[in-house]
């Protein structure tokens, strides 16, 4: 019997102006304790404004690799269903580059299955190759409340709390640096 909470990914947003982006995972109960627990995880110090978070199950993600090695880098005849169209939250990871978010939100496709909403989203995000694509029921996303009064009270506090390197911190005696003796300069004795 598996006694793990479900696996919630999040999507932070660290201002108006920029994407929601995935940031990692929480295990939570329900909706509203994963958006506590990763407000708690990924929103403590750095700039934020907005969080979502799907349950791992309701995404759908595809790397570059798996579309070439199925041959499915453009799906000619996408698994329709007789189900009515719905929207899908498209994520794109466009970078090799190592960072603390994996891929991000650009935009939404109506279709009636997770295949077609694939093919929808490689025929109208088409400005950067797409290393990976995640997409998502838009219903299954749950979101932080966008009001003003829940911004300030949820991450407010956050741009207050400075991040401090190490050297920083406060040294007992004199600092290291004192004692150093410049490049190519010989000592006085």
């Amino acid at each position: 019997m598996d006694t793990q909470w479900p696996r919630w990914e999040v999507f932070k947003q660290d201002t108006p102006s920029k994407p929601h982006q995935a940031v990692g995972s929480v295990h939570a109960a329900d909706p509203e304790h994963a958006l506590l627990t990763a407000r708690n995880v990924f929103a403590r110090r750095p700039q934020a404004v907005s969080m979502w978070v799907v349950r791992a199950d309701d995404i759908f993600s595809w790397t570059k690799e798996e579309l070439l090695e199925a041959n499915l880098t453009h799906i000619t005849q996408p698994q329709t269903t007789n189900h009515k169209p719905q929207a899908f939250a498209v994520f794109r990871k466009t970078s090799h580059k190592r960072s603390m978010t994996f891929v991000d939100y650009v935009g939404e496709v109506e279709a009636r299955s997770p295949e077609e909403a694939l093919k929808k989203a490689q025929a109208t995000f088409t400005d950067a190759e797409a290393l990976a694509w995640w997409l998502v029921p838009t219903a299954k996303i749950v979101k932080s409340d966008p009001s003003q009064e829940t911004i300030e009270s949820w991450f407010a506090p956050a741009k207050d709390k400075t991040y401090k390197q190490q050297q920083y911190y406060a040294t007992v005696g004199s600092h290291v640096s004192k004692f150093k003796v410049g490049r190519g300069v010989e000592d006085e004795e």
